[in-house]
């Protein structure tokens, strides 16, 4: 059985050959055409026969290709073994049920009909920064929400809708779907426990600089009806200003909170 430090240098080496953009474009002319020869595999690179050599002796180390002679020539074959590997180490321990709810969401969606959409776009004096933290922060949503919106705003992480009485209620939720703080936020949103189902609407915030300014987009898609984007189209507006009037007053609109958010239960 393989030592660790030993599977730890073999997979040096798989990451390393991998790391190079021409060895990859070298194993996927392998993948598409297996049992190449040094010339063929040149004709389909840019770069010179040395060049070309050199690379697949670092793949051929790597275990990523093995050679075979027949005369005079000398054939290159693909061997997916190492890039296996590599997957059961690095990613099937640790991201592979996540990835595999969110691959489902996603093509569920694609197959799906054409459902009703919302876009809401304002403009905040504030930093991309300072919008994203008000969006993930669960003490200011609870300011200019009226709910707290929980999470630790990973991808493939859950997120609760938590009401601000201290009962621990949560009124909706979903699953974090995509971060990049402090651009881009893509959730599912529904009511509370349904998570990631492949019904599931789902809401983009997307945060962009504009001069010395933000600008602010949400959009909300696969709304399960024509009343639920009426609903949204009421929601959203409000608990929009609501954050621009907190953002750049630190105080909340004069209407209550929880009557903006009783568009936006999910």
């Amino acid at each position: 059985m393989q030592s660790l430090d030993c599977i730890m240098q073999v997979m040096d080496l798989v990451f390393r050959a991998l790391a190079d953009p021409t060895r990859r474009r070298l194993l996927d002319g392998l993948r598409a055409e297996d049992g190449q020869t040094l010339g063929r595999l040149c004709a389909s690179l840019d770069i010179t026969r040395q060049s070309v050599t050199q690379h697949l002796a670092v793949l051929e180390e790597a275990n990523l290709i093995s050679t075979v002679r027949r005369g005079r020539e000398k054939l290159h074959y693909l061997n997916p073994v190492p890039i296996h590997d590599l997957r059961q180490r690095w990613i099937a321990p640790f991201e592979e049920p996540r990835l595999r709810t969110l691959d489902a969401i996603r093509r569920h969606a694609e197959e799906q009909p054409m459902k009703p959409n919302f876009v809401y776009v304002t403009y905040i004096q504030a930093t991309p920064e300072r919008v994203w933290e008000a969006l993930t922060s669960a003490d200011l949503t609870g300011e200019f929400w009226g709910h707290h919106n929980v999470s630790d705003w990973r991808p493939g992480s859950s997120w609760e809708h938590v009401r601000t009485d201290g009962s621990g209620i949560a009124d909706g939720g979903g699953v974090v779907l995509e971060a990049d703080p402090p651009r881009r936020l893509v959730m599912t949103f529904g009511e509370a426990g349904s998570g990631a189902g492949p019904d599931a609407s789902t809401v983009t915030f997307l945060i962009e600089p504009h001069q010395d300014i933000v600008r602010l987009s949400v959009t909300h898609e696969n709304l399960p009806s024509d009343d639920d984007a009426e609903a949204v189209s009421h929601g959203w507006p409000a608990v929009m200003a609501n954050l621009k009037s907190f953002l750049e007053t630190g105080h909340v609109l004069p209407q209550a909170p929880w009557e903006m958010h009783a568009h936006l239960r999910g």
